[in-house]
């Protein structure tokens, strides 16, 4: 695997992918359907995937493939993780928390698993205390869009306590959510979790996709909450859609500048075969992080030294090639 020796110098933990399983229509189609119904929907589709392979088409990703039985995905990328020298991968979604965990179970040196289920299910505190205790997840992910209740009301206080008691990052995409239609809604800015993180201020709160169309409100989020960090992943298309130039670099550097590496996450969102691990992200951020003069502490915070701590898990030291 070709890469320079600077970048072969730092440890590399993807905070963020996705566990390859069976797509279902989300509760967005499902709701649409209903609604309006499947020629709509059907048009929808249409315009949405032919977006989709322009995208693929200009960072030369293949085509996805179906998603095989879990065991043969975990297999696959269990090999990923070798090919590519990675810490570790963490699958932020799978299918289900019980499921993910036993797909991940016989790669525990090379994956971590989140749980995912549905925070205003009655008994999301206790399924959340059950995937950490029972089933090995290491964290918890929420796409705030997908829900109409809003983030910060007190009926979630218990899961947060739940979480506070856990010790676990908490994972939460604000933001469009571009291929299911969403682009407003009550839970669709990170400022939503503003009485959320202070109330619990020793819960990691972790807000992906540089925030995903809302820099500026995630910025302001971290500037008072000391426990709100930010991750990488992703292709972040959403930066061609501001009103204003922007780019990875600038992103890294106003991060960099204002909350400085400590509280910066990287990640790639990947999942389907055969891309595997999105390299291509990795190398664009690290360019971007080199081209604004970061050494290679901060490089290490970045790239697995934050994550690695969010998790409770051990980082290879620089001579170490147990990565």
């Amino acid at each position: 695997m070709m890469e320079s020796s600077a970048q072969a110098d730092v440890p590399v933990l993807d905070f963020h992918a996705h566990f390859p399983v069976r797509a279902e229509p989300d509760a967005a189609q499902v709701e649409y359907v209903r609604r309006f119904g499947d020629a709509k929907w059907a048009v929808i589709r249409r315009h949405l995937a032919a977006d989709q392979e322009a995208w693929r088409r200009a960072w030369g990703f293949p085509a996805p493939e179906p998603a095989g039985d879990d065991a043969d995905m975990a297999a696959r990328w269990a090999q990923e993780v070798e090919r590519h020298r990675l810490v570790r991968v963490v699958f932020v979604t799978g299918g289900g928390n019980e499921r993910l965990a036993s797909a991940l179970k016989p790669y525990s040196d090379k994956f971590v698993g989140f749980a995912h289920h549905d925070p205003f299910a009655p008994d999301a505190p206790a399924a959340l205390e059950r995937a950490v205790r029972t089933f090995g997840l290491r964290g918890y992910k929420i796409i705030a869009p997908h829900h109409q209740d809003r983030l910060d009301g007190e009926r979630l206080y218990p899961l947060w306590e739940t979480a506070e008691r856990l010790k676990i990052p908490v994972l939460i995409h604000f933001g469009p959510l571009r291929y299911e239609g969403i682009v407003a809604g009550p839970n669709i800015s990170p400022l939503v979790l503003q009485d959320v993180a202070r109330a619990f201020p020793e819960v990691p709160f972790v807000v992906p996709h540089f925030g995903c169309g809302y820099p500026r409100e995630l910025l302001h989020l971290m500037w008072v909450c000391g426990n709100v960090y930010v991750d990488t992943s992703g292709s972040n298309e959403w930066m061609r859609w501001m009103p204003y130039a922007l780019d990875l670099k600038a992103l890294f550097g106003k991060f960099l500048e204002t909350v400085g590496p400590q509280r910066i996450v990287f990640g790639t969102d990947s999942s389907w075969f055969p891309r595997g691990f999105a390299r291509r992200y990795l190398q664009v951020q690290f360019q971007a992080c080199r081209e604004l003069g970061l050494g290679q502490d901060a490089l290490r915070l970045i790239f697995a030294g934050n994550a690695a701590r969010l998790l409770g898990l051990p980082l290879p030291g620089p001579e170490s090639d147990d990565r």
